[in-house]
């Protein structure tokens, strides 16, 4: 299935304005972290989804924000909150390796949050340097993706992370996607896919895209906080690298 379509369809499931799935806990904290103080920023979602980050970049200060996403589904429910919280968070409908009327130098903080799991290497190449483009100098570039090696330790159907790579080696099978499961602490299963790529795929993209700094990296996974919460839940995937999260500045 593509994954227009996979979105379209299971929109309503994502729905949510609290954590609910296990990367709610576990990855996209994180993320946040890695923002920083995004008092008055300009930011550009990529791949926002029913715009879980946005509204929550929103509520932590942000000057200004736009989504997109490829989903209209998921756009339409974007919307709906927006209708209902009026935090002046704009959705768009749109695809991140093209990002087809966004301004160049337009933003200081753009986030892409699990959405380069879903994107083979050459189209990853090209958003990174869409993202490169409209990234005000100075401005910072944080994404997150599922661990790269999470697939080669969680092969088969198993709660509540898993992508099905039974038949796959992690240097053979770039480009290769991966059908998995993330789950919700209330036990829906929500379908995901993994094009896979290795972990020298992500910054060599980077360094070609023209971002030359440092990138701060982190490897996430079941902490003692999440144990503590819900130890039937997230015990099975206790120890194992579960999301890798990035962030880089541009100069």
């Amino acid at each position: 299935m593509d994954t227009r379509s996979l979105y379209d369809d299971n929109a309503a499931k994502w729905a949510r304005n609290k954590p609910s799935s296990l990367s709610d806990f576990t990855g996209r904290p994180a993320v946040f972290e890695l923002c920083g103080d995004v008092t008055a920023l300009d930011v550009l979602d990529l791949g926002c989804g029913e715009g879980y980050c946005s509204r929550e970049l929103m509520r932590r200060g942000a000057g200004s924000m736009l989504g997109i996403e490829l989903s209209a589904e998921m756009v339409d429910i974007a919307r709906q909150q927006e209708a209902s919280l009026g935090q002046g968070i704009r959705y768009r409908q749109g695809n991140a390796v093209a990002l087809t009327g966004v301004p160049s130098a337009g933003f200081d903080l753009v986030t892409a949050v699990f959405l380069y799991n879903y994107l083979t290497a050459e189209q990853m190449q090209a958003s990174f340097a869409e993202v490169y483009r409209v990234l005000r100098d100075g401005g910072a570039f944080v994404f997150s993706v599922p661990h790269p090696a999470l697939g080669f330790i969680r092969t088969q159907h198993a709660a509540p992370f898993y992508f099905d790579t039974l038949d796959a080696g992690y240097f053979s099978g770039t480009d290769r996607q991966f059908q998995g499961e993330i789950w919700r602490r209330d036990g829906t299963r929500l379908p995901v896919q993994m094009v896979h790529k290795t972990l020298s795929h992500y910054f060599e993209a980077l360094g070609q895209a023209g971002f030359s700094c440092l990138p701060e990296i982190r490897e996430l996974g079941v902490r003692q906080e999440h144990m503590a919460l819900d130890s039937d839940f997230f015990g099975p995937v206790q120890d194992i690298p579960l999301h890798l999260a990035v962030r880089i500045r541009k100069r």
